[in-house]
């Protein structure tokens, strides 16, 4: 009777895992000879463990990957793709995001520079950083309509939580300059506090070009380049190699 109103005080505490253990412990008889202290380690370690599970659960599923399969040591090195795998490998580490640097992949179309960058944010909710994943048109479209519903500011805020923000196609298309406007204050709300994670096809030399106004676009290449970290996915034959979408058959599905 006890143990019942023992266990049914952990469930009322929402400390169910630990419940669980404790009446397996009682139903286990090769435990009545374990100490107390190690026993309630036992059960410690297993609701510590749950929490810390649901929590990287929750974390991934909020971040919203375009990929969430995306693995870091699934990264494909062959196909003719030149990667600096040391540098990928010191950038699984997260360190990146303690010191607030960016990673900015760059590739052309189906090099894969959208898995990779899924990746690298699988891997920062296994470290436990809240992380989002987004394409730049659908970050600028939400912007737009913070701005005309009076949540800007709200916006901009919520945006600064994210310890990895994933901005996918970046600089695809030329901005308007209210859009340039509403990027630059993302950008310089997280310079310095936390990471971006930026995907795209040219290089930030080829960014200048996507803005008509020049000083917003040296604010914002500023607070970006001298603090990223960059991976060229290359291809050793340009004219051979397959991209990672013909190599997968991504392609061929999407034409069914």
């Amino acid at each position: 009777m006890l143990n019942e109103v023992t266990i049914n005080k952990l469930i009322e505490m929402r400390l169910t895992t630990m419940a669980d253990a404790y009446r397996n412990q009682i139903q286990d008889s090769s435990l009545f000879g374990v100490s107390f202290e190690d026993r309630f380690g036992m059960l410690v370690d297993h609701e510590y463990s749950s929490r810390k599970s649901n929590r990287m659960r929750r974390l991934i599923q909020r971040a919203a990957f375009d990929q969430p399969q995306a693995c870091l040591a699934d990264l494909n090195y062959h196909s003719g793709r030149k990667l600096d795998k040391k540098l990928i490998d010191r950038l699984s580490t997260c360190d990146y995001v303690k010191e607030q640097h960016n990673i900015i992949i760059l590739g052309a179309t189906g090099a894969g520079k959208s898995y990779m960058a899924c990746a690298f944010g699988m891997e920062a909710c296994k470290h436990y950083y809240p992380v989002k994943y987004i394409r730049l048109p659908e970050l600028l479209a939400e912007l737009a309509i913070a701005r005309g519903e009076g949540t800007f500011k709200k916006v901009i805020t919520q945006y600064k939580k994210h310890s990895v923000l994933i901005l996918d196609e970046w600089m695809l298309i030329s901005l308007t300059e209210t859009e340039a406007r509403d990027l630059l204050e993302i950008i310089h709300a997280r310079h310095k506090r936390a990471s971006t994670i930026f995907c795209s096809q040219f290089a930030p030399a080829g960014w200048h070009k996507k803005f008509s106004e020049a000083t917003i676009a040296d604010a914002i290449l500023d607070r970006i380049v001298h603090d990223s970290y960059t991976i060229e996915i290359q291809y050793a034959d340009k004219d051979h190699d397959k991209s990672m979408r013909e190599v997968y058959g991504i392609e061929a599905a999407s034409k069914k």
